[in-house]
């Protein structure tokens, strides 16, 4: 769905018996494209026939990596030293359930939003604990991969005093069974999605599989530098992208040092074919483009206790706004509002984030 027909669709939803008149003075085009958009929506399975009955899908299917995350909180600054003893910092170190599309998830179920999730999950006493909580969370499994004879991913990281991750390990293996012939299985439950989310976990051909394959619109998540390249053949099937500074360099090409270098590097990427591009800019905000428009969403200056969760829950904003019938500037606000509140808990997924609280964050009407 592009962004006029899903503009579109939501004054339909709004008010079944519009006129094709009514829509296209509201969109400010002529009639006779307001009818193509229809006719388009249509084709697409949105609109069942006369009278605009909407068939509006009502779940986001998000899909990639569920792990188990070890971290350690550094209370000094790490400094490399010679002696291995000297290495060693006091702080603080917890685990918690983890994973970019489990972390979506999380976020999504707590602003409210329908999800289904694939990935993969393990045997182990970790993948016990990962069912459990989806459960209790409301995140729905039953599309997902289970390997009784394989461990659960793990992330263990390690980040400075700042709360910045300085170094980390991924154990991910199990990643690679959500192949495009597992996924095969699952393209219907795909194709009835509102949208679908995926992350840089699984494997490239997955990837090219989903982009390929799947009519829903697909918003990918560029968890990594390393993993952004995966990205790289399939951006003009993208509907959306996030990515940060690095990642969008890598894309594109494009060394961003300034606001020209940035505007670049977004136009690059949307040169590409990917239809809305989200650049996050950490607590400062994030810069998006679009076919229609460029501009800035600026952050909130709250207090920073966590920068690990902050892309996730971006991500989970974009896809709440999308799932709304909203468009790009309100998206890319929820985004940032979303991730603001990441920024305020120690933990990855703030557990005071709820739909209330956003809308009076954001400022937006739903």
């Amino acid at each position: 769905m592009t962004n006029r027909e899903a503009q579109i669709f939501q004054w339909i939803t709004e008010n079944p018996m519009i006129s094709q008149e009514e829509l296209a003075a509201k969109a400010g085009i002529a009639r006779s494209s307001a009818a193509v958009h229809i006719s388009n929506l249509m084709k697409k399975g949105y609109i069942l026939g006369k009278g605009y009955v909407t068939n509006g899908p009502s779940y986001c299917m998000v899909i990639g990596g569920a792990n188990i995350d070890i971290g350690g909180i550094s209370k000094e600054e790490i400094v490399t030293r010679e002696s291995e003893a000297e290495q060693c910092s006091s702080g603080k170190m917890f685990w918690s359930l983890g994973g970019a599309a489990r972390n979506i998830c999380h976020n999504l179920r707590l602003l409210g939003v329908n999800v289904r999730f694939i990935t993969a999950i393990g045997g182990d006493e970790y993948g016990h604990k990962m069912i459990e909580s989806c459960d209790e969370l409301g995140i729905d499994i039953t599309d997902s991969l289970r390997s009784a004879g394989t461990n659960t991913s793990t992330y263990l990281y390690l980040t400075d005093e700042k709360r910045a991750v300085k170094y980390a390990v991924s154990d991910m293996g199990i990643c690679e069974k959500l192949n495009p012939e597992f996924l095969s299985t699952k393209i219907e439950q795909l194709n009835k999605a509102r949208m679908v989310v995926i992350d840089t976990n699984i494997p490239t051909q997955t990837i090219h599989y989903i982009c390929k394959n799947c009519k829903a619109p697909v918003f990918a998540e560029a968890i990594s530098v390393r993993q952004a390249h995966k990205l790289q053949s399939v951006l003009g099937q993208l509907y959306a992208i996030t990515v940060n500074q690095q990642e969008a360099e890598a894309i594109s090409g494009v060394t961003i040092t300034d606001r020209h270098s940035l505007e670049k590097s977004a136009n690059v990427i949307l040169g590409k074919g990917t239809k809305n591009i989200f650049i996050t800019m950490g607590s400062e905000g994030a810069y998006c483009v679009c076919e229609e428009e460029q501009f800035m969403v600026e952050g909130f200056s709250n207090s920073v206790m966590n920068y690990s969760g902050t892309r996730d829950a971006f991500m989970a904003g974009v896809a709440l706004g999308y799932m709304k019938h909203m468009d790009v500037q309100q998206m890319a606000k929820l985004g940032v509002t979303v991730s603001s509140f990441a920024l305020e808990d120690e933990a990855i997924i703030n557990p005071q984030l709820c739909l209330p609280a956003v809308v009076e964050r954001a400022n937006i009407e739903f």
